[in-house]
């Protein structure tokens, strides 16, 4: 095993979360009064912090972004985290990772409690010896902080052995920060060519494939 411990991301890497997160996104700029924005703008969306989102992408105003988050988070925490689907093969995937002796971790910039809710749900739970995300007041919020706040939390020390696997650049330039190396998945919400210019060490385009690069591929 070339790592013994693996972070990994929830959007776009464990789960197909756009479903929730496009109705939440749409249901906060409705409660305000603005246009729902098609799919190719809420894909963007997916992997930075939200209060980035809304300011930088929707261009709101503070205020406007304050009370779209409030909205957001009132439709996500009851229907949007549920409106989810884990990927084909990410359970058997996660369970051969286990078994191989793996330490995996979830390091995520959607906040904590949600995602320990949504990996409860959908039973991944068990094969986390962490969970680790953002706070809702946006102190923990970026990537590289929440990646800090996991290997601090963990107690992991050995970087060279540990690599970060997420869809986005977020997650690449996170993890190099934090002097770690990092797997760019392309089935994602996020481009090769964005993963790339990130500088992933690796990158693969499936599920079948990130088992291979891990060695637990039955193939």
């Amino acid at each position: 095993m070339l790592y013994k411990h693996l972070l990994f991301d929830l959007d776009g890497t464990l789960t197909d979360s756009s479903s929730g997160i496009y109705n939440a996104i749409n249901f906060a700029l409705q409660q305000l009064g603005l246009a729902p924005q098609p799919s190719e703008v809420l894909k963007s969306f997916i992997g930075p912090p939200l209060v980035d989102s809304f300011s930088q992408i929707l261009k709101l105003s503070p205020e406007q972004t304050k009370q779209a988050l409030v909205l957001y988070r009132q439709y996500y925490k009851t229907t949007g985290l549920y409106e989810n689907t884990p990927y084909s093969g990410i359970i058997n995937l996660l369970e051969r990772l286990k078994n191989k002796g793996y330490t995996l971790y979830l390091a995520t910039s959607k906040p904590e409690a949600f995602a320990i809710t949504i990996l409860q749900h959908f039973q991944l739970s068990m094969y986390f010896t962490g969970i680790y995300g953002a706070t809702f007041d946006a102190s923990r919020s970026q990537k590289a902080d929440v990646i800090r706040y996991a290997l601090i939390q963990s107690g992991n020390q050995e970087f060279d052995k540990t690599l970060m696997i997420g869809d986005r650049y977020h997650d690449i330039s996170g993890a190099l920060i934090n002097h770690i190396q990092c797997c760019g998945v392309t089935y994602g919400f996020g481009s090769k060519e964005e993963l790339q210019q990130a500088g992933a060490t690796y990158l693969v385009e499936s599920v079948a494939q990130l088992a291979q690069l891990l060695g637990v591929s039955d193939q």
